[in-house]
């Protein structure tokens, strides 16, 4: 009786270790990519620090505490956050439309959905003023209205979260939403169990994203806000009235503020997507 041996499998051949040092090549790239970041955005943010305090901290925090720049940092903020909790859920329907669904002008609805990106945002507050101002075809007048400056920023962070969201969606196999679906789960149970984790990085990227360009809106908003003080006058008017004051010190320290606000909520933000994709 013989017997024969199954042959055993080819070994495979361990994956080389990194040794955790850079090449000449990689540490010529890093060295351009550090010294550009700095030319292009660290030296510009320090400048505006130092700026911002080389009168003192007490004209800083005279400056910042001025009612016309506590104002105008509240509803910059607040509009800012606000439309990015709108966004996160109206930018993930549109991009789960866009994708799952196919119905005549998708291609047309494609190409709008890109049209806040390539618009100049003067252009923007233009074709809103003329859309919500005094000689509005709808009858409504949003000029001088927080709503209106809700509104123009709603329409230039409208692209950010369908962006990020929707290669997420295009790549997904949908082999376990059947499973799920098979087993018994129901819409709402797949979403939120399959569908939604595997979202949320790229939602929350989406949301970062329009949360720092509603921040520093100006060209959209500067029309429709009318910059009446202490009502609907955003933080990045109000920065420019004190330019034309000639005090940039005041314009420093509240660009300062508004510069430490976008850094605590995109920390918030990307502490959030590392979390989510670890989970995922």
């Amino acid at each position: 009786m013989t017997t024969t041996r199954t042959p055993a499998p080819p070994r495979r051949r361990p994956r080389p270790v990194s040794s955790g040092r850079l090449t000449s090549a990689s540490g010529l790239g890093l060295g351009v990519g550090v010294l550009w970041l700095s030319l292009i955005v660290l030296l510009p943010i320090a400048s505006i620090v130092v700026v911002a305090f080389q009168s003192g901290f007490g004209e800083f925090w005279d400056s910042i505490t001025h009612p016309g720049a506590l104002a105008a940092i509240r509803l910059s903020v607040g509009a800012a956050l606000l439309v990015t909790v709108i966004n996160a859920v109206m930018g993930t329907l549109v991009a789960w439309v866009l994708v799952r669904d196919s119905f005549w002008g998708k291609r047309i609805v494609e190409v709008i959905i890109d049209i806040p990106f390539a618009l100049p945002t003067i252009v923007a507050g233009l074709v809103l003023i003329s859309l919500y101002g005094p000689q509005s075809p709808f009858g409504i007048n949003l000029v001088g209205t927080r709503t209106g400056i809700f509104v123009a920023l709603l329409f230039v962070t409208l692209p950010f979260v369908v962006r990020s969201v929707q290669p997420v969606l295009i790549e997904m196999e949908r082999d376990v939403e059947e499973a799920a679906a098979s087993l018994g789960a129901s819409g709402f149970t797949i979403f939120r169990r399959i569908v939604l984790p595997t979202l949320a990085p790229a939602i929350l990227a989406g949301s970062a994203l329009a949360f720092a360009r509603a921040l520093g809106e100006f060209g959209s908003v500067i029309l429709i806000s009318a910059n009446l003080a202490g009502k609907t006058e955003v933080s990045s008017a109000y920065i420019l009235k004190l330019i034309e004051q000639n005090d940039t010190t005041g314009a420093a320290a509240v660009a300062t503020i508004l510069l430490l606000v976008a850094v605590i909520v995109l920390v918030l933000l990307d502490s959030l997507q590392r979390l989510a994709a670890r989970r995922d």
